[in-house]
């Protein structure tokens, strides 16, 4: 399949589920093709013929827009590793749902959920735990019992009873002991991007007060150095988050300045007080917090 054909079909099968559907996006880079819009149901869109080809960086670009537009994030795609993507299946790229087109139609255009996922191992499905535990109390057995039936351990049976997914061959046993559906199938646009996380409140945070005291910021992906700062003619490397985590950085990040002629500046969530590692300057969040303009941290940093 071409790879103008993929997006193509893509945009053909929202369009027959009475989507309206954005320009595709020819840009690159682009972390993103289509967005779809239905009454309130906003999705956004990756089409590629290989779903490993979808990076970190595209899944994490594909999570902060969704997040602020409101929208669910989908991989499209035709194969995974070595093999074909499965109808009916849903795969996981970074925490993100990913498809085939055939999936993409059933479930938008056919109304049909797909009801397995991969997952390192096989494929599995989810079970409705509460309704086990009920079926299981109602026969009168105990976790043992089940268990014994099953071929797997007692905790394994109380795993599945507080809602952990299981392989296909065990589901099917265990709707064949109770003779009741007991599969949930995959709701796609139930999917809500993560809630900020810790280091993403930290993130907004830090670089926040360093917009604030009037310093220009380029976030960074993959430097030892999460952000670079600019002010008045100073260029600053900084790192942010726990001491764990940051202090073992600010010497390379020091070094790096000193071979650069630039500042170098670790900010510490889990700290109060301020030193020196080599030419790096290592503070506390609410140091800096304290700060009022970004000539405050230029004369720390050259003191």
């Amino acid at each position: 399949m071409s790879q103008d054909r993929l997006p193509q079909m893509v945009i053909s099968v929202m369009l027959l589920a009475e989507y309206d559907v954005s320009e595709r996006c020819n840009i690159r880079p682009r972390s993103f093709d289509v967005i779809a819009k239905r009454g309130d149901t906003l999705l956004i869109f990756k089409v590629v013929s290989h779903i490993d080809s979808v990076s970190a960086d595209i899944a994490w670009d594909l999570n902060q827009i969704a997040r602020y537009i409101g929208a669910t994030p989908l991989i499209v795609g035709e194969r995974a590793r070595d093999a074909e993507l499965e109808r009916g299946v849903v795969y996981l790229r970074y925490g993100l749902f990913a498809l085939s087109p055939e999936t993409l139609y059933d479930y938008f255009v056919e109304g049909v959920s797909p009801m397995v996922y991969a997952s390192p191992g096989g494929l599995y499905v989810r079970i409705k735990g509460d309704l086990i535990r009920e079926m299981r109390e109602r026969s009168q057995m105990s976790l043992g019992d089940l268990a014994s039936v099953l071929g797997v351990s007692r905790r394994t049976i109380s795993k599945y009873e507080s809602g952990m997914g299981t392989t296909l061959d065990i589901a099917i046993k265990l709707e064949e002991l109770f003779n009741a559906p007991l599969v949930e199938s995959i709701d796609i646009i139930e999917y809500h991007t993560p809630a900020e996380s810790e280091a993403d409140r930290v993130r907004a945070e830090i670089l926040g007060d360093l917009e604030r005291m009037g310093m220009e910021l380029h976030a960074m992906r993959q430097a030892p150095f999460q952000a670079l700062a600019l002010f008045e003619g100073h260029t600053i490397l900084a790192a942010y988050g726990s001491a764990q985590k940051v202090v073992k950085r600010a010497s390379l990040i020091g070094n790096i300045s000193q071979i650069t002629r630039t500042h170098a500046i670790c900010i510490i969530t889990d700290y109060k007080k301020q030193k020196r590692v080599g030419r790096t300057l290592i503070i506390g969040e609410e140091h800096l917090h304290s700060l009022e303009e970004g000539s405050d941290l230029i004369d720390i940093l050259q003191d």
